[in-house]
């Protein structure tokens, strides 16, 4: 990824002096216009809601403008989920490098499982997209099981890594990795519990350290 965006960087600056349009930066740039007006109207109404007429007039741009980026409604959501999920990794990998090399195992954990939860209106919006991607999950429509488990996955593995090293290697790997599952469970269980009024973000915060004291004694 990183390195496309240099390439695109480059073929930007000879486009630029050869007096061109930067065509395919416009059409990144749109598509993500898109989508950001695609996670708003999934966090009010849900996927039902996000309608091409609904995300062009959020937008602010045609219909046939969104058509023509994005051919039907489930290439649009699934193009959406996966903004989503990029914006967490960026969010993952900014804590991650803050936190420097000397970092814990809970604290590596204790970073990525706060990322995940609605703590600010940014977030909240995002958890809320999830919900509404996962609710169609759950009744076959528009996304597979396939496609959801991704981050969730990832999320595991990293943990069960960092659980293995605060065990130590001799310890048990199934294990680890079932505690590892628990956690992102116990993550998006506190995450539904903060959308729907339940708690507070304080104490979802609180209800994370717990779990986290509780799986790393």
């Amino acid at each position: 990824m990183i390195w496309a965006y240099h390439q695109n960087l480059q073929s930007l600056g000879s486009r630029k002096r050869a007096g061109q349009m930067p065509r395919l930066v416009d059409h990144e740039q749109r598509r993500r216009e898109i989508t950001t007006a695609a996670r708003t109207v999934i966090a009010t109404g849900g996927l039902d809601a996000a309608t091409f007429q609904a995300v062009a007039a959020e937008a602010g741009i045609s219909v046939r403008l969104i058509q023509y980026y994005f051919g039907t409604k489930r290439d649009l959501m699934l193009a959406t989920h996966t903004a989503v999920v990029a914006d967490f990794g960026v969010g993952f990998t900014e804590q991650f490098t803050a936190l420097g090399p000397e970092a814990t195992p809970r604290e590596i954990i204790r970073t990525f499982a706060v990322g995940l939860l609605p703590l600010d209106e940014r977030r909240r919006q995002d958890n809320l997209v999830f919900a509404a991607f996962h609710a169609a999950n759950l009744t076959g429509n528009t996304v597979t099981s396939e496609e959801m488990m991704g981050a969730p996955r990832y999320l595991v593995n990293v943990i069960t890594e960092q659980l293995l090293r605060a065990r130590g290697a001799e310890s048990d790997a199934h294990a680890a990795e079932l505690d590892a599952e628990l956690i992102v469970g116990g993550v998006s269980s506190i995450t539904q519990f903060v959308l729907a009024g339940g708690a507070t973000r304080e104490r979802a915060v609180e209800l994370l350290d717990r779990l986290l004291d509780r799986m790393l004694l």
